[in-house]
């Protein structure tokens, strides 16, 4: 079974030796995902923007490896601040309120005071259909 990757370009990928996505076989594996864009990080102090963004990440994440956001079974959700939870939980029902993944979410201490979230998903392609 062949193993193809996806880098989407953050200085953390490189640092630490990982790829934002694996595909192996029809199970795809995404990273844990900040709001990190090309200028740093967006969304500021707002937990769903952030979510958002790093969802749209993950999204993309997931579709150069050919497959789609309804292909998502699991995701883990992981705040700075267990306060923020349901704002971010609401953006996790936007997008997946349809698909109903698996989900877990738990508060952690992230790798910088202006993370306010990070996500990581499984998808099994075809999954979605």
């Amino acid at each position: 079974m062949s193993k193809q990757s996806f880098n989407s370009g953050t200085t953390w990928e490189e640092l630490a030796g990982y790829s934002r996505a694996v595909r192996v076989g029809n199970h795809i594996l995404v990273s844990g995902t900040t709001a990190t864009g090309p200028d740093g990080l967006v969304g500021g102090d707002d937990p769903a923007a952030q979510a958002r963004y790093a969802l749209d990440k993950i999204e993309h994440a997931i579709a150069q490896l050919g497959g789609r956001l309804a292909d998502v079974v699991r995701t883990r959700v992981f705040v700075s601040d267990i306060a923020n939870w349901e704002a971010v939980a609401r953006v996790h029902g936007e997008r997946f309120g349809q698909i109903r993944p698996v989900n877990t979410l738990v508060e952690a201490k992230l790798v910088g005071p202006q993370y306010l979230v990070e996500i990581e998903a499984e998808a099994i392609v075809g999954a979605g259909e």
